[in-house]
Formats: structure tokens, sequence, C-alpha cells
């Protein structure tokens, strides 16, 4: 019997950070009050695959807010530990009956979000456990994961697989899973970028970014930022110092 696939976005969040606290709420749009995950929502709700979206939400006085930013947002979601992102996961998968969860960061903005149906279809068509969007701008990638090996990988894997590194049980273990890599436009496979907020210098690029093409938002197109990013030199030298640590360790 063929069980009807179900994608749902699983959003973990929480408001701790060393360099920039409450990142996911911080504003693109100051005037306007648009913030990180205002828009990640919006571009999300737009994508017909995705049947949901569920927050991860951490334990913790400080992270009440997102209760609330679901409450307000319609979402559901769930609470779960601090250090264990995977479980969050996989228990906001449960709660929304999901055979597969849709990944990005709480903290990223800017999806490309154009080949994310075509993923899907791919995953399915491949039976895969699991299809990244890898090599792509830092903070526009995404993974779509099973359920299943989400569970396999948090019983098999140690503590720092179950990390905010959640399919990093899975890359390391490849044999054992069906991936499947997709390979994003040679225009967008640029080491030298970021578009992702985990510094105060991450945030002031974003915010242009945004402040330039909001009246696109929320689906503004990699591809346009990559050109107005060019055109700015000086937004491009304001993370650089940024990018090697960034790439180096975002697959592992």
């Amino acid at each position: 019997m063929n069980i009807k696939r179900r994608l749902v976005a699983a959003i973990a969040c929480r408001n701790q950070g060393s360099r920039l606290y409450g990142k996911p709420l911080q504003n693109l749009d100051i005037e306007n009050g648009v913030r990180i995950i205002d828009n990640i929502i919006a571009n999300l709700r737009s994508i017909a695959c995705i049947d949901e979206i569920v927050l991860g939400i951490s334990e913790g006085v400080e992270n009440e807010v997102f209760i609330h930013f679901a409450k307000d947002n319609g979402l559901r979601y769930v609470i779960g530990d601090q250090i264990d992102v995977l479980s969050r996961l996989i228990n906001c998968a449960l709660l929304a009956e999901a055979t597969d969860i849709f990944r990005v960061t709480s903290e990223s903005p800017f999806l490309f979000f154009e080949p994310v149906e075509a993923a899907w279809d791919a995953h399915k068509q491949n039976q895969a456990d699991a299809t990244f969007m890898d090599d792509v701008i830092d903070g526009c990638g995404f993974e779509i994961v099973a359920l299943e090996a989400l569970k396999d990988s948090h019983e098999r894997g140690a503590q720092r697989h179950r990390s905010e590194l959640c399919t990093l049980y899975i890359r390391e273990h490849h044999a054992q899973y069906k991936i499947y890599k997709l390979c994003p436009p040679k225009e967008l496979i640029r080491k030298d970028l970021r578009l992702t907020v985990d510094n105060p210098e991450d945030l002031v690029v974003c915010r242009k970014v945004f402040n330039e093409f909001k009246q696109l938002a929320p689906k503004i197109p990699i591809i346009d930022i990559v050109h107005f990013l060019d055109q700015n030199p000086n937004l491009i030298q304001l993370t650089h110092s940024f990018t090697e640590l960034g790439y180096s360790t975002m697959y592992r």
C-alpha cells in the first residue's frame, strides 16, 4: 500500500546566541516590523508542497516568545531539549503526522525557493532518505529528510549528532542511507558570500538586502541578491571574515 507523503517544515527556534541574541526575532525591516522569522514563515507558506509549518521551540522562559509567535501565526509547536535539536525536529514531524521534514534554519531569511517543488518530487521519486541542497550560498540551502531516517540517526548517533547539526550522522554514514544531492546554479556557489545571521555584521547585510528587495518579499530571488551584493562590495567585505569558518563547519 502506498503511503501518502506529507512534507512538513520543522523550524528549530531558540533565543540564545553568544554573538547575537534572539536572531530569528531581529528586524529585517525596522520601520514595518518585519523580522527574520516573519519572512521565513511567509516564504514557506507560499510553497505548495509544504503541508504545514511546525516550530520546535527550545525549553526556557527566554524562548516563550516563540510560543506567542506560533499562536499569533496559527502554527503548531513542540517544546523540547535545548541541546537535542534533532529530537525537537522529530517531534515536530510526529505532531504533524509528517512522513518527511523540510528543514531550514530560523536565522536565515532568504531561501533558495525556486527548486523546492522539484526537489520534493525528486525526493519521492528516488525514495530518498535525505535530499540536500548543498553548496549554495550559506543560509539559502535546505534539506528534505524522511522521518524514519531522522529517528534512526537519533538512535544511532551521539550527542553531537543530535545538536543543531541535525543531519550530521546521515552525512557521516552516507552508505547507510539513500542520499540525493542537488546542485545549485554555479552563480549561487559563492563562498565569499553569506546570507545567514549569526553576527551583527550579518544582520546589517541582510537588512540592506531586504530593504533593496522588500517589494518582492518574501520570495526574493537569490540571484538578484547576488547581483546586488556584487554591486556593493563593501557589504561583501563586511562579512568576509566569517565566510571561511562558516563554510568549513556547515556540513559537519
